[in-house]
């Protein structure tokens, strides 16, 4: 799974990159995790020059059997027992004319927990639209009501592929509401007012010569999971050119994060 976590690090900030590419100062919110866990079912299905494309474009370059890998991967996510609430849901949704392979469907089910629901968006887009928004708003409690503008479907639709994630943790060590308050934000551009949380505690910090950036480590409660923040240095361009070496940068994360 080791090779698997690699290639979605290294996707996820190559797609970091492209979403920042139009506008570099404006705020990019994305789970890339969502990404590649669905569009490695579309890989699933591919063949040839498109399973070739595919592969270079999921940064899936090492051997080894991916769909096993994300079947571990999701299932280390969703696991149960934890002090912390992470779901990951997975689900297809597709034209019900139309014929998907049984050993497709299966392998979605096994691997990405994904059922395929069929639907008739050729008879009644609309409808459509609405069954998948409220599949995703159960999927997170209500947090994402409407994941399908309209006009996102059409008649000609025949497949849509969904993820759906929701969090809920507890910091480890708490912030008091009373020390909240408003101090100066800087960005490229500017400076606003935004309320800012205050905690004095013992966490793990470090500081990334080659990016001029610190990184802190904000665990949640009994520090089974984590919050990684990176704060450039005042005169650091925040440019998303900035990451400009994945794997070099991944390794001196994980080297703060182990001391």
């Amino acid at each position: 799974m080791d090779d698997l976590c690699e290639a979605n690090g290294t996707f996820a900030i190559s797609l970091f990159k492209i979403l920042g590419e139009e506008d570099n100062s404006r705020n990019v919110f994305f789970s890339p995790m969502s990404i590649s866990s669905a569009l490695a079912m579309v890989f699933m299905g591919a063949k040839g020059s498109t399973a070739a494309q595919m592969s270079q474009a999921l940064c899936l370059y090492k051997d080894g059997d991916i769909h096993q890998g994300f079947q571990s991967l999701l299932s280390e996510v969703n696991r149960t027992g934890t002090q912390y609430l992470l779901r990951t849901a997975n689900r297809l949704f597709g034209e019900k004319t139309c014929d998907f392979l049984p050993d497709f469907k299966e392998s979605c089910q096994k691997f990405y927990q994904a059922e395929l629901e069929e639907l008739s968006f050729a008879g009644d887009t609309e409808e459509c639209r609405k069954h998948i928004n409220d599949w995703v708003a159960e999927k997170t409690e209500g947090k994402i009501s409407e994941v399908l503008d309209a006009g996102t479907v059409g008649p000609l639709t025949k497949l849509v592929l969904v993820n759906a994630v929701y969090f809920k943790g507890k910091w480890n060590e708490q912030f008091d509401r009373k020390y909240t308050r408003g101090m100066l934000f800087k960005t490229n551009e500017e400076k606003k007012t935004v309320q800012m949380m205050f905690k004095e505690a013992k966490f793990k910090i470090g500081y990334v010569d080659e990016v001029h950036t610190q990184v802190l480590e904000l665990p949640y409660v009994e520090e089974e999971l984590s919050m990684v923040i990176l704060l450039p240095d005042d005169d650091t361009d925040l440019a998303v050119d900035t990451l400009r070496s994945t794997s070099f940068f991944y390794d001196i994360l994980a080297n703060i994060l182990s001391t």
